[in-house]
Parts: C-alpha cells; structure tokens; sequence
C-alpha cells in the first residue's frame, strides 16, 4: 500500500499553521521522520499531527492524490472533510 497523507503543523513561536500534503509507503515511519524534524519542510514546526490519510495500491494514485490535494480544490476539499477536527482545535 502507499498512502497519501496530511499532517497539520503548528509553530508557536511564528503562530504558523499549515497542513503539508505528502505521499509515503510506510505511514508510520514518515511520521516519525517528521515529528523528529528529519524532514526539511515541516522541521521549523513544534507540533506535527496526522490529521488524514488515504490508502492506494499504487505508488503512482498515491502521489496523483497528493497532486491533486495541493491545489486549490484540494486545499478545500481537505478543511470540509476536517471540518469536525478544524472546530475542535479552534482552527475556523
């Protein structure tokens, strides 16, 4: 299986909130690599969570997926399937 999958980042030093979009064969691991700041673009953030992730059978629909949620349909099609999870962190 590979997964596409969607971590929100916070820093509260800069007040940055971001979701980052990416694409992985081993979900768990890649968390890992990021909440230990292995990972260049979400190092800068003190709170790293993995918040959504869809499953394929290959490598190739996973990072269609991920090209897709980083439009800006993607983009809004990720805060209306997260609506729940966005209220409860105050995010809205």
């Amino acid at each position: 299986m590979y997964y596409t999958y969607v971590l929100f980042c916070q820093s509260t030093e800069t007040k940055k909130k971001m979701f980052y979009v990416g694409t992985t064969k081993n979900i768990e691991e890649r968390e890992v690599n990021h909440k230990t700041k292995s990972v260049e673009t979400t190092k800068s953030f003190d709170t790293i969570e993995l918040v959504y992730y869809e499953a394929c059978l290959s490598k190739t629909d996973a990072r269609r997926r991920e090209i897709q949620l980083k439009t800006g349909f993607g983009r809004g099609y990720i805060k209306r399937r997260l609506k729940e999870y966005l209220k409860i962190a105050e995010l809205v």
